[in-house]
């Protein structure tokens, strides 16, 4: 994102709500004509898919040309389970982000975004954690302190989800550490751009499971994400705009 003499950002955010408004857009033709059409039997898929298992036992994966006369069991692909896995560790940067506003902030606006921010994608992380546990599919470390476990602590658990290198609009350590290490006008204008960087590559995942997936609380929980993070994108540029 360039800058402008006196600070202000030029409209390099406006890439990002273009996108995003395309995405929207996307989304709620997919829903309007899947909603007027016949719905026709359901096709064979081209990748693997998850069987879930049992309460405490692990998904089964079914490969395409066995799927074929499944009749109406519950399936989803991998990409709906990807999806699910990796947007707990994205959402597990978020709310670490936002975690850092209430002491290094000067703005009271911000400290409100932020708080919402932090208590929405909390939330998420845990209906996206009870989904895979639902599936018999393995929650990400990560999601620990805010997901809702097993009963017993014995779910099955997978390793750490907060791989910077395989989402899109994940911020760095270098970026996540010089974050933290602002205060005041700097820290807020770092944490409105990284923000709106890492919103920008959620909708990336939510336009990749739309494609890819088949679940369809999966498909109704990333337009949700979307449409949530599409309206946050355009406060948070109006609020740069401002500093």
């Amino acid at each position: 994102m360039t800058t402008e003499p006196g600070g202000r950002h030029t409209n390099g955010h406006r890439t990002v709500m273009a996108c995003a408004f395309m995405l929207a857009v996307g989304l709620a033709a997919a829903g309007c004509t899947a909603s007027a059409e016949t719905p026709e039997a359901a096709s064979t898929p081209s990748s693997a898919v998850l069987a879930p298992g049992k309460p405490g036992e692990p998904a089964e994966t079914i490969a395409p040309e066995d799927y074929e006369g499944m009749g109406g069991e519950d399936v989803v692909t991998d990409a709906d389970a990807d999806f699910m896995t990796r947007m707990i560790g994205h959402h597990a940067q978020a709310v670490e982000m936002a975690q850092l506003v209430a002491e290094r902030s000067t703005s009271e606006r911000i400290a409100k975004f932020a708080e919402r921010i932090r208590l929405t994608q909390e939330g998420e992380i845990g209906y996206m954690s009870r989904w895979l546990e639902d599936h018999g599919l393995p929650v990400p470390a990560v999601a620990s302190p805010s997901a809702t476990a097993s009963s017993d602590g014995s779910g099955p658990r997978a390793p750490e989800a907060h791989d910077h290198g395989s989402m899109p609009g994940m911020l760095t350590d270098a970026e996540m550490a010089a974050l933290a290490d602002a205060d005041g006008t700097a820290f807020d204008r770092l944490f409105l751009e990284g923000m709106i960087k890492h919103h920008g590559g959620a909708l990336e995942m939510v336009d990749e499971v739309s494609s890819a997936g088949r679940d369809e609380t999966v498909q109704e929980f990333a337009g949700n994400v979307a449409a949530d993070q599409i309206a946050e994108i355009d406060r948070m540029s109006r609020l740069l705009d401002e500093l």
